[in-house]
């Protein structure tokens, strides 16, 4: 028999988000209906997780597991490789700045996964279903689930974190709006011959960003976005060759560039849901926000959209799927979400337009930010915590003048 207290939470999926979103609901005192496969395809990308989501892993007894294999991310750098009329001066972007040792840690998704899952697995409070829901029967007063293997599931809260096709969020008739993009990312992990120092560079191109990202040792990961047939040209190049390309297009920063194998190559899209939870269904990571990858915003908003659900079911305990609740969740999510994938999409935007206008925007915004260290700190904070940045220009405005 369930609490009468506390009722049994249904999480769909078995992605980051879902594993995170079972651990965090568990721990907080939910019984967990955790619903989809245990084996995932094998991922070689990589994840920035920046502080405030290693707080939460940290909580959830994550953290240890994967901190060796992952790097700090000490400083940012924003280079113009665009070759337009007008462009902007490098930016740099130090964690020392804010009083920070680190900005985050950039870890294989390799790690991060494997390290979930035996989380999950070990966690007496989590029954996971190792199979995907079929079908979903929404009612006014619980989610069921009916799962391929036949068996059924039901809850008072249904999590969707069944990822950017979301069928919970179909099923709940939440529709989104959509776009996609002329690009594509290839993803890579290469060696170089020169020390990164802890440092990430995102170099803007026509095509839009070439991201280099630091492993542990003389390794980095790459997202570089281009147009979807020279993603696949460069995907089918062999290894010397693409090396090659990737050093100058990274203008030999880190020496010789030596790819490893493993090449992955994603379509870029945009998608905003229209509302972020309904009849019992709220989402969560990708079923609430897909955008291309930019400033490392992916993973680290859908652990905010897990840890703010937590906290407003908590506050609701008897029944965290009611109307009221979920309605507080939309709230409490929307200018974060939006905020983040409205700057993200306008910056690719801006990287694909010819328009002058677009250009002038950029430049001038990058220009400002890179001269002026209040508004450098502001950014820092903001793209960490979201508020914390107003915080701070709230604290250092009530400070008294001196005379």
């Amino acid at each position: 028999m369930e609490h009468q207290e506390t009722a049994r939470i249904l999480i769909a999926g078995t992605g980051p988000a879902g594993l995170v979103a079972a651990l965090g609901f568990a721990d907080a005192g939910f019984p967990v209906t955790l619903a989809g496969p245990r084996a995932s395809v094998p991922d070689g990308r990589t994840t920035a997780l920046m502080n405030p989501a290693l707080k939460v892993l940290d909580r959830l007894g994550v953290l240890d597991d994967i901190r060796p294999e992952a790097a700090p991310l000490k400083i940012m750098r924003i280079v113009d490789a665009t070759s337009r009329l007008i462009r902007s001066p490098v930016v740099t972007f130090r964690a020392s700045e804010i009083g920070e040792e680190l900005f985050g840690l950039n870890l294989p998704n390799s790690v991060l996964n494997p390290a979930l899952v035996r989380r999950v697995a070990a966690h007496s409070g989590i029954e996971w279903r190792a199979s995907m829901v079929k079908d979903w029967h929404l009612d006014a007063d619980r989610a069921r689930a009916v799962l391929a293997d036949g068996s059924t599931a039901e809850a008072r809260l249904a999590v969707a974190a069944d990822g950017r096709l979301s069928p919970a969020r179909e099923a709940a008739g939440i529709s989104t709006a959509a776009r996609s993009y002329p690009q594509a990312a290839l993803v890579l992990n290469f060696r170089h011959s020169r020390d990164h120092a802890f440092t990430s560079t995102e170099f803007h191109t026509g095509t839009g960003p070439f991201t280099q990202v630091p492993l542990p040792g003389n390794r980095s990961s790459l997202v570089w976005v281009v147009k979807p047939e020279t993603a696949t040209e460069l995907a089918a190049l062999d290894d010397a060759t693409l090396s090659l390309k990737v050093e100058q297009q990274m203008q030999s920063m880190l020496g010789r560039v030596m790819v490893e194998p493993g090449r992955q190559v994603y379509p870029l899209s945009a998608a905003t849901p229209l509302r972020f939870a309904r009849d019992r269904v709220a989402l969560v990571g990708e079923a609430a926000h897909v955008f291309p990858p930019i400033g490392a915003q992916g993973l680290n908003l859908g652990i905010r959209d897990v840890d703010d659900l937590i906290g407003i079911a908590t506050e609701n305990r008897s029944d965290p799927g009611a109307a009221k609740a979920l309605a507080a969740y939309d709230f409490k999510r929307r200018p974060d979400i939006l905020a983040r994938s409205s700057a993200v999409n306008l910056l690719n935007m801006s990287l694909l337009s010819e328009m002058l206008p677009a250009q002038v925007a950029r430049g001038a915004g990058l220009g400002v930010l890179g001269g002026f260290a209040p508004l450098r700190a502001f950014f820092m904070r903001e793209g960490l915590r979201p508020g914390s940045g107003f915080a701070a220009l709230a604290g250092g405005l009530r400070k008294p003048a001196r005379h």
